[in-house]
């Protein structure tokens, strides 16, 4: 059975790095220091994401109905992902924007705890989450 792969010491918290490759057919085994992508690196739910938004060409109306989420969810993960890949996510300065985004990190803040309750996630992660968004 394939598990994915962890990125986060389950210990301490810190980024793990790959460091031995086995070969699935022979007995052939590398070993050193190898990095993986960014897309490797983004939680399950943000993988699902960033697949149906490529899916729908970038149209966030089709990423809704894909998803069965509303609009405001389909931007704050759009940031999310943005985000986790380390990329600043631009946010305009005014009044009723701020609304949006307090209502935005509710809304996300609601799907993370629902996630956690599907046992979509750990504890862990909710948790990492919920603090990425302070």
């Amino acid at each position: 059975m394939d598990y994915k792969m962890p990125h986060r010491c389950p210990v301490c918290d810190h980024e793990m790095k790959i460091s031995k490759l086995t070969c699935t057919y022979c007995p052939t085994k590398i070993e050193g220091e190898f990095s993986s992508c960014k897309f490797c690196r983004l939680p399950t739910e943000q993988l699902i994401f960033v697949e149906a938004f490529i899916k729908c060409r970038g149209n966030i109306k089709e990423v809704e109905k894909e998803l069965g989420i509303s609009y405001p969810t389909v931007r704050g993960r759009l940031d999310s992902v943005i985000e986790a890949l380390g990329y600043g996510t631009f946010k305009e300065k005014d009044p009723e924007n701020e609304k949006m985004n307090l209502h935005e990190e509710s809304l996300r803040r609601q799907e993370i705890l629902e996630a956690l309750e599907r046992g979509e996630i750990s504890a862990q992660e909710a948790t990492r989450q919920m603090r990425k968004q302070d």
